[in-house]
């Protein structure tokens, strides 16, 4: 009898699902995350929240604005936490020129879409993306259940 392979963790912290539903995502980087030690506690039990987390760029450097990291209660007891605080992110100065270009483009913005362990680093998935019309969402939405739909007429067939 064969060996069960154990079951991996998954190295997903947080997902913004929101993202996929009011944007068209056009290119995706991955930046490094400015973390303080409570911060990555918290991120080892998954307390972060990414919805209504865009990314803003000042002095050539990009900021993560609106994510929510909620601190554990046993490990910030000393010192005061902000849980929404404003963190730095981590691109090559390339990618930062790339992103803010687009961004002063009509329509362009760049949001968080996850965070995920890398080996030991957290990082983020940043991503350059469009906004939806409300009749886009739609087609999408359709487009969606017409899929699972076929699905489903599929498997009844076999």
């Amino acid at each position: 009898m064969a060996k069960k392979k154990p079951k991996q963790p998954s190295n997903t912290i947080a997902l913004n699902k929101k993202v996929k539903h009011d944007y068209f995502i056009e290119e995706r980087f991955e930046a490094g995350l400015e973390l303080q030690g409570w911060e990555v506690k918290s991120c080892r039990a998954s307390k972060v929240q990414l919805t209504d987390s865009y990314v803003i760029f000042k002095d050539n450097q990009a900021w993560l604005l609106g994510s929510h990291i909620q601190p554990l209660p046993e490990a910030s007891t000393h010192f005061v936490t902000d849980p929404e605080r404003t963190r730095r992110l981590l691109l090559h100065r390339n990618e930062i020129e790339k992103l803010m270009a687009a961004v002063d483009q009509k329509g362009y913005t760049c949001v968080a879409t996850a965070i995920y362990w890398k080996k030991h680093l957290v990082k983020c998935e940043v991503c350059l993306a469009k906004g939806k019309a409300k009749h886009d969402k739609r087609d999408t939405e359709k487009e969606r259940d017409w899929n699972r739909q076929k699905q489903r007429l599929l498997r009844k067939d076999f």
